[in-house]
């Protein structure tokens, strides 16, 4: 099987630093697994790295300290992209990637969509029902996750309970074909390195709050603002969780800057820790401290 590295751990880890340390060591092209980095215009927020498209002839590519990039900054923010859309173009970004003599490197915090890559999950193709969708909007994000307990325990213990617009896919894909959402293999699809980078709790929660100081100085309340002048509604930004949530709360007047920092910084280290109760049923991830530790891991792997 295809060899691939696979960087993982919770948001604010390090994770694109060593990603790119790796590809400029190993050759390799990057695919972000990020649930919101795919959207353009979504930038300081999601904390993308700082790109640029690169046109050349009749190809393109976003690429970062000259590492290609892929499945990032390419998604209208208003239409609709879901984990089985990402299965797809991340295995043709695969693919393109081993075409031109390079590494795959997976990197990411969205456990689900880099499980149902690297694990071949089987996705039904269920469209979106606006009829069901719109009556699911209607329930608070408790009462969706309490109907989704009862109708798919599994799916339940492992999704995002906070997230609206996850508890609405996957509460559509079980009412609609009447069956759980399907569980991932354990078999993997190509032969992977997981690294996983985490610093510790205490470390993790300074990063998280320094991160989104520096985010804030850099205009991440303007940057949400110009989305929604742009005709993003205030529900569809809130739908995309954690910043775009609380930013909406804070410029609808519905929360203090005080309030919103405070309850952003809680829901970000809270989100953290659902992360590494993703990760941590992982058994095949190597967990290290410090980025460093990652290089002789790598150059064991690729002999």
């Amino acid at each position: 099987m295809d060899k691939i590295l696979a960087i993982v751990g919770p948001t604010a880890s390090g994770k694109s630093e060593l990603a790119v340390q790796l590809a400029k060591r190993f050759n390799g092209g990057i695919i972000s697994c990020d649930s919101r980095q795919i959207y353009k215009g979504m930038d300081i927020g999601t904390g993308k790295v700082e790109g640029t498209w690169v046109h050349n002839g009749t190809h393109c590519a976003f690429r970062y300290k000259s590492i290609p990039h892929y499945c990032i900054d390419y998604v209208n923010p208003k239409s609709q992209y879901s984990v089985s859309s990402f299965q797809k173009d991340a295995n043709k970004a695969i693919q393109e990637i081993r075409r031109h003599g390079k590494l795959p490197i997976l990197c990411g915090g969205t456990g689900q969509w880099l499980d149902a890559v690297i694990s071949n999950q089987r996705i039904p193709e269920v469209k979106p029902n606006l009829r069901l969708r719109k009556k699911l909007e209607q329930l608070s994000v408790g009462e969706m996750y309490g109907q989704l307990k009862l109708l798919d325990p599994d799916r339940a213990a492992v999704i995002d309970a906070h997230n609206p617009r996850r508890l609405i896919r996957a509460l559509e894909i079980v009412l609609t074909t009447g069956k759980p959402v399907p569980k991932l293999s354990q078999q993997q699809n190509y032969n992977v390195l997981w690294i996983g980078l985490y610093p510790g709790q205490d470390k993790l929660y300074k990063k998280i709050d320094n991160r989104l100081k520096k985010r804030l100085d850099q205009g991440m309340v303007r940057e949400i603002q110009k989305l929604h002048l742009r005709g993003l509604s205030w529900k569809k930004l809130e739908s995309f969780g954690l910043e775009y949530k609380y930013i909406s709360l804070h410029l609808q007047k519905k929360l203090t800057m005080q309030e919103m920092v405070s309850q952003l910084a809680f829901a970000i280290k809270h989100y953290s820790k659902r992360q590494m109760t993703w990760f941590r049923r992982n058994e095949r991830i190597h967990w290290l401290t410090k980025p460093t530790e990652a290089k002789p891991l790598v150059e064991k792997f690729l002999k």
